[in-house]
């Protein structure tokens, strides 16, 4: 620990999206419960979420400049090194003035800068990476690191130590069987019906929207009810250009707050992203995964944990059409019993306690 140190002092760094806050969140608030008189500060971007999403979660917020790695040849990657070389003084400074004992980094653009800035001072750095298919800047941290928590059991990260994901304690203690009722009441749903929940995240998934649309009257048919979020400004609409309606369907375009879903679902259809599949496997919910059909697959690699073991299906995009959920879902929904098998195999590969876990790291790292 910094001799000039009154207290441990914790430097998280992360953003840009969701599936990077809020894990960074999650361990601030698991690290705040064992050492209360730690000075945390969360590190960001100017133009990332964190910028919302950390200071209303009651933390300090620090930001450096977004420095992308270009993936081609061109005038960004000539830049490159001065943009680097920016970044990474910003980031010591916010190090030096921070007092920092450790650095915690959950991947992201500010990530790099940050791990080189930390690596210069000698000062420790552990890191989380939620994909199975690590980004660049975990990819270099872990060269630092002799700290590295990782999501999924196959990601290959030199000295790795499987931990799970860091989630929000709403999540990591659902009783879903207990939960559900109240759950479905409050989302304007029938306690009693077998529940499809559809989402494609935060921001929708208009082909996964399209399917559904044309499903509606097959699943009523078979006394399914479906919730559907559809993402900001995605709601369907009828030909009239009203919102769509049919039997035992309804739509948001956002729900906040993911444990009263998973409570109220008996399977949820949603792409794979790392947090969605590591919460259900913590809450032990069935699921559908149709992976984002763009980037380098990680998607179908995060879910192939849960599919194997029985607990999931996956479908490929372009296969998933009103078709295959007239084969695949509706007959699930039917099946009590394969729900509870499925349920039963998420709930044994689930980590519920992922952010102490990390805790305990960061604390190891310290006191080495």
């Amino acid at each position: 620990m910094n001799p000039k140190s009154p207290s441990l002092s914790v430097v998280l760094a992360g953003g840009g999206t969701a599936g990077h806050v809020n894990p960074l969140l999650a361990i601030a608030n698991a690290l705040r419960k064992v050492r209360p008189e730690a000075r945390i500060l969360a590190v960001g971007t100017p133009t990332g979420m964190e910028t919302r999403l950390v200071p209303a979660a009651g933390f300090e917020l620090a930001t450096i400049d977004r420095v992308p790695f270009p993936r081609r040849p061109s005038l960004d990657l000539l830049r490159l090194p001065a943009r680097l070389a920016a970044a990474v003084r910003q980031a010591g400074k916010i190090l030096d003035d921070a007092r920092a004992d450790v650095v915690v980094g959950v991947g992201g653009y500010v990530c790099t800068p940050m791990y080189l800035a930390a690596w210069r001072r000698r000062v420790p750095i552990v890191l989380h990476e939620a994909n199975t298919r690590p980004g660049l800047a975990n990819r270099i941290g872990a060269r630092l690191s002799t700290h590295v928590g990782v999501a999924f059991e196959r990601t290959m990260l030199q000295g790795a130590r499987h931990v799970g994901m860091p989630m929000r304690p709403e999540i990591a203690g659902l009783d879903r069987a207990s939960a559900q009722k109240a759950a479905r009441m409050s989302l304007g749903l029938d306690p009693e019906r077998p529940t499809l929940i559809v989402t494609g995240g935060s921001l929708g998934a208009q082909s996964i929207n399209r399917t559904i649309a044309a499903s509606l009257t097959a699943l009523a048919d078979a006394g399914i009810q479906t919730l559907h979020i559809t993402g900001r400004g995605k709601s369907l609409q009828d030909p009239d250009g009203g919102p769509l309606k049919a039997a035992g369907y309804r739509q948001l375009e956002y729900v906040d707050g993911m444990e009263s879903i998973y409570a109220a679902a008996d399977l949820l259809l949603a792409r794979a992203g790392a947090a969605t599949v590591c919460e259900v496997a913590a809450v032990g919910l069935p699921a559908v995964f149709v992976p984002l059909p763009i980037g380098n697959g990680e998607q179908a690699l995060n879910a192939s944990g849960l599919v194997n073991a029985g607990a999931a299906l996956l479908v490929n995009d372009r296969s998933f059409t009103p078709g295959w959920v007239s084969k695949e879902i509706i007959p699930l929904l039917s099946d009590k019993e394969r729900l509870a098998r499925m349920a039963a195999q998420a709930e044994r590969l689930g980590i519920r306690n992922a952010d102490q876990l990390m805790a305990g790291l960061i604390l190891e790292a310290v006191n080495q």
